[in-house]
């Protein structure tokens, strides 16, 4: 008997799967499509991907293809800056329920608020927020590049939306700035706390650690290593050490398998259901949601005009400090 994986609520064997793969990979060519996955997807989606990495460096590389349709595995903001960047292309969502709890947590509404009470501050926001959003701010940054950039703004006080965990960590390697830091979070990175921490560190003593600046500022102050997901990749498969611990969500574990299969890499155990560092949203998008999708050619992202004009600015302003 072949190997199964869970797919919705359906086992499909390994033979079923490579099967939809390639049909996957079919429509696409027919249709001139490239699909994009996030890290964080399932494996058996980052498998039929053209590109598998972080969001914005998905969307600039889709933006750089000849493709006519973009299929993005992730969730609907990464899917708002796709069509940001690409404003002909057709952006299609295999999962339009995949939202990301975070970039709900500020609105466009409480943006402009904000800028009546802080008018003298430069408005720097995640890329994990929503179109609406990004269009009411000065800078959009990464995880990556955040510090490097606000480090170069001549204001003095910024207000940075919408992940506090991101924002504090940002505050603490750019300390001539006065930060106002809005109060969202990742509910899979800052839920998980410094005690399971502490608890994979006595269980693994000789394994280093890995940690994403969205987590809870005592889980940060824990790690050998705090970055991106990009950056842990590099970190993680280079370090001098057999065994990494990696607090992010476990949907990374595959793609550092695969990047150098030597080395241990110890995930939190709660992966079977939505908890910690377990995106469900992510989780939402399945291969036949794939395969459907761009079959039908249903689930299209579509922005006004003026929003992607208003969007793009900040994202172009991050480019060109960067």
């Amino acid at each position: 008997m072949a190997s199964v994986q869970l797919v919705e609520d359906k086992v499909l064997t390994t033979e079923e799967i490579k099967d939809l793969q390639q049909k996957v990979r079919d429509l696409a060519r027919q249709k001139n499509a490239v699909i994009l996955a996030h890290y964080y997807q399932r494996p058996e989606v980052q498998d039929v991907a053209d590109f598998v990495g972080d969001s914005l460096d998905l969307s600039r590389k889709a933006a750089n293809t000849d493709a006519d349709i973009i299929v993005f595995c992730g969730v609907r903001f990464m899917c708002e800056t796709a069509k940001i960047l690409s404003p002909r292309k057709k952006v299609l969502h295999p999962n339009p329920e995949s939202g990301c709890p975070m970039a709900d947590m500020v609105s466009a509404q409480q943006v402009r608020k904000l800028r009546t009470e802080h008018p003298d501050a430069e408005f720097v926001a995640y890329i994990n927020t929503t179109a609406d959003v990004k269009a009411e701010v000065d800078l959009c940054v990464t995880s990556a590049n955040a510090p490097k950039i606000i480090s170069k703004l001549e204001s003095k006080k910024i207000v940075f939306l919408p992940d506090q965990a991101l924002g504090n960590w940002i505050a603490k390697q750019v300390q001539d700035k006065e930060f106002v830091i809005w109060k969202g979070f990742c509910p899979p990175h800052f839920e998980f706390t410094a005690r399971e921490v502490q608890a994979l560190k006595e269980r693994y003593p000789d394994a280093k650690l890995a940690v994403h600046p969205e987590c809870h500022p005592k889980v940060i102050e824990l790690a050998d290593f705090v970055g991106s997901t990009s950056q842990i990749i590099r970190y993680a498969t280079t370090v001098d050490s057999k065994r990494v611990i990696v607090i992010t969500e476990v949907g990374l574990k595959y793609t550092l398998q695969k990047k150098n299969p030597d080395k241990e890499y110890i995930f939190p155990e709660t992966m079977n259901y939505c908890g910690t560092v377990y995106c469900c949203t992510m989780k939402g998008i399945t291969l036949p949601k794939v395969y459907e999708t761009l079959k039908e050619e249903i689930n299209e992202v579509t922005l006004p005009p003026d929003l992607i004009e208003r969007a793009r600015r900040p994202i172009e302003r991050m480019l060109r400090l960067s």
